[in-house]
């Protein structure tokens, strides 16, 4: 059990609100069984150019060697920004169309509501894209959870190991960074978070990987958070 007494909570969403499994054995697949017919419709485009930067600086010389491209960068678990806005468009249309309904962790969506009514502002930062975290929250087996939040953060924002990340972010939440809770469930994560002064907690959920040593807060359900 851990107290916070802040303004804002902000939310890791892969291993946090959401199962490991799901995001790698579900909606990885999906994007890449999917990504050669995205990069044919969207050859010639920034998106292009961009996930070419991501994977080495040399342009493409056909959708095809731009695919074994997304590829080794999907097997390499890259957090890069093409990937994430390939991914992405990807899953919007799987969302849309009903093929991906997002799993969510039991407790995520009571916790939500009960921060909110208690005055809390709640949002997220994710490797995904902003695109493809609006899509996840949307489309889950317990409805759309978008109301619930009042932002989100990609790496467009900056790595997530990085302290200057979390500096970013407090700027834009217009907060000292003290106000503000990030709960991952990456240690390195955490680490910068704390190093930009934010207050820290570690989502031990079931499915993930063993925690090197650290010394944040470790919490198994959101329900083991006392707000002040």
């Amino acid at each position: 059990m851990i107290t916070f007494g802040g303004k804002l909570i902000l939310l890791d969403i892969e291993g946090t609100v959401s199962p490991l499994a799901f995001v790698h054995d579900v909606m990885f697949p999906y994007a890449r069984q999917h990504a050669g017919t995205y990069l044919v419709r969207y050859w010639g485009t920034a998106l292009i150019s961009q996930l070419a930067r991501d994977a080495g600086g040399e342009a493409f010389a056909s959708p095809a060697e731009a695919e074994a491209a997304v590829h080794r960068l999907m097997e390499a678990d890259a957090k890069v920004t093409g990937l994430k806005q390939l991914q992405g468009l990807i899953w919007e249309e799987g969302f849309r169309n009903g093929e991906l309904r997002s799993l969510i962790f039991d407790d995520v969506p009571p916790a939500l509501a009960c921060w909110c009514q208690k005055g809390r502002e709640i949002r997220i930062y994710s490797s995904g894209s902003v695109h493809a975290q609006k899509l996840f929250f949307a489309h889950t087996k317990r409805g759309d959870l978008n109301p619930h939040f009042t932002g989100y953060y990609d790496t467009t924002t900056g790595s997530k190991r990085e302290s200057a990340s979390y500096s970013a972010i407090a700027a834009d939440c217009d907060l000292p960074a003290e106000q503000i809770l990030f709960i991952s469930d990456v240690v390195e994560e955490l680490n910068a978070a704390r190093n930009a002064g934010m207050f820290t907690a570690l989502a031990v959920r079931p499915g993930n990987k063993p925690a090197p040593p650290h010394d944040h807060p470790a919490i198994q359900s959101f329900d083991e958070l006392m707000l002040q």
